[in-house]
């Protein structure tokens, strides 16, 4: 593999903008279900580059991609096998380079995804390691552990995989006897590092200043809270602090990573993936030298209703403002499921473990209220990330062939958990029937495609004002206008949330079923469903211009 396809002088976004993070659109693309460029049914960087003009069109100001690098996709490429190269599915680093130059040209950064708690079972290091057997250095990198029990036969401990089951897989020694076991939070393909050894540190530091290198403007972190582990590996609730969650010493690592990125010309911006239901253990890792900024994951799980999300922004900008760190504000992701199915159904917030075939939803309440949802959060001050398909009001994608599934969370809950494949179809771009532009006619994609999606397309939806496309696409025009702290407005209904920002901006969001009357106002800039008379309907946003 050739690394320095690049000049090594040091490709850099625009520094005239140093700030541009703090409030901007970010979109989310799953490279193998954006578009499909050479063919074959999965989506590829070629396919990305073809419809760059979608995206600045749109509106959006960077866009990060999910892991592209080669990987088996045993966890959908969150299983990395090599840093410094491109999945031959989706292309080749040149490409890569391209597209990140290309897209800056358009006024788009690139975000990109590192995944430091672990790493594929294919990768070098971790082959280098049970080749090299118990005691080498070569597997002080990871965590191999002898077993407990008179055989070795009982696991280290009994802590549990973010996708069920045990964390700990047993190897087998060269002669066949039972061997060490090597501990994995999520599958056992994806073996965890040990950050507590100087070569883990070291790699993960120059994997940053590569792709920086190459032009990237920020680095999204996965699992950014479980890097680091007790290393007397004591069960969970044994000690005061968790033996692998939000572990003190995990925010050296950051302040080594912001060092990094503050030495290169134009913002760089580290993004961390953070599950911590402490708010304010959540706010430290957006402290000055750490992350800017991160993502905003109560909200998201929160139940539709207007009191619901009104804790969850109060107590996020709460939380933000003693660091000065923005918020963030996102519905969904790769992992969620979208919006149009979560919000049409009787519980309407998100847990990963509440999963389950079968569950019904109301598809047009859902779109009503997901529509009305992304008035809203593009109406808060911090940055506002989308989704790929949630502009095009995708629902998730319920009844794929059980054969066809490849999430490993539905494989490791029995079958139980549908898992995240749902939500990551293949986007249709154009025509009546299936693969609708994401491939060439008569293409299987690597995910089926409903065949009723042809409303959907993003050709049917440009033709029409009222799709959620069109809105999504006024939203975030009109958004550049809105500046100002948020101030709470009492409309005299326990269904309406209603705030200002600035003089004479107002969102005013209906979460109940009956309509709304709107304040007095100059202008109706933006609804997200047509008004009643003069009445916000019920599940429906709006936005209005007021006498300052």
């Amino acid at each position: 593999m050739d690394t320095d396809v690049l000049p090594r002088t040091r490709i850099a976004p625009p520094d005239t903008d140093p700030l541009w993070w703090r409030s901007a659109v970010i979109y989310q693309v799953y490279v193998r279900s954006f578009a499909d460029g050479n063919g074959d049914g999965t989506g590829d960087l070629a396919g990305v580059r073809e419809h760059l003009g979608y995206l600045k069109t749109l509106g959006v100001d960077a866009i990060w991609f999910n892991p592209w690098y080669p990987s088996p996709l045993a966890d959908g490429g969150y299983d990395v096998e090599d840093y410094r190269d491109i999945h031959p599915e989706f292309g080749t680093l040149a490409e890569a380079e391209l597209l990140i130059q290309e897209a800056l040209a358009l006024g788009i950064r690139t975000i990109i995804d590192v995944v430091p708690n672990h790493i594929s079972d294919r990768h070098e290091w971790f082959r280098a390691a049970l080749a090299a057997g118990p005691g080498s250095p070569e597997r002080e990198r990871f965590w191999f552990h002898p077993g407990k029990g008179e055989n070795g036969d009982e696991i280290p401990t009994h802590w549990v995989s973010s996708f069920q089951g045990s964390t700990w897989t047993r190897t087998t020694n060269p002669d066949g006897t039972p061997g060490e076991w090597y501990l994995h939070m999520f599958t056992p393909e994806q073996p965890d590092l040990n950050w507590n050894h100087p070569d883990v540190r070291r790699e993960h530091e120059d994997i940053l200043r590569f792709w920086f290198d190459r032009g990237v403007a920020g680095v999204r972190i996965d699992s950014a809270a479980l890097l680091i582990k007790d290393p007397d590996l004591p069960e969970v609730g044994e000690k005061l602090d968790h033996p692998t969650e939000d572990r003190d010493e995990l925010h050296d690592v950051y302040r080594s990573w912001r060092a990094i990125a503050d030495s290169y010309p134009g913002t760089r911006v580290l993004v961390g993936e953070i599950w911590v239901p402490d708010i304010v253990r959540f706010t430290n890792y957006l402290r000055p030298d750490e992350m800017h900024t991160a993502f905003n994951f109560d909200f998201l799980a929160r139940p539709w209703g207007a009191a619901s999300f009104r804790r969850s922004i109060e107590q996020t900008l709460a939380a933000h403002a003693p660091v000065g760190a923005p918020s963030t504000w996102v519905l969904s992701n790769h992992d969620v499921t979208r919006p149009v199915t979560r919000y049409g159904r009787e519980d309407t917030a998100f847990a990963f473990l509440k999963k389950r075939f079968g569950v019904p939803t109301d598809p047009q309440l859902g779109l009503h209220r997901a529509r009305a949802a992304a008035v809203l959060v593009a109406a808060l001050p911090g940055s506002l990330y989308i989704y790929q398909g949630d502009e095009l009001g995708l629902p998730e994608v319920e009844d794929l062939p059980r054969e066809l599934i490849q999430d490993p969370m539905h494989y490791r809950s029995g079958g139980i958990d549908p898992g995240r494949d749902g939500c990551r179809v293949p986007l249709p771009w154009a025509g009546a029937e299936p693969p609708f532009g994401f491939s060439p006619v008569g293409t299987p994609t690597w995910l089926p495609q409903p065949g009723d999606w042809s409303d959907l397309t993003v050709a049917a939806q440009e033709q029409d004002p009222g799709s959620t496309l069109s809105l999504y696409r006024e939203a975030l025009r009109l958004r550049r206008d809105i500046d100002g702290p948020l101030e709470w407005l009492d409309l005299g209904d326990e269904d309406a949330l209603a705030f200002r920002r600035g003089d004479s901006f107002v969102c005013v969001v209906n979460t109940g079923d009956l309509p709304l009357a709107l304040p007095a106002h100059e202008e109706l800039l933006l609804t997200s469903t047509p008004l009643d008379g003069a009445a916000l309907p019920g599940n429906a946003a709006a936005w209005i211009r007021i006498t300052p």
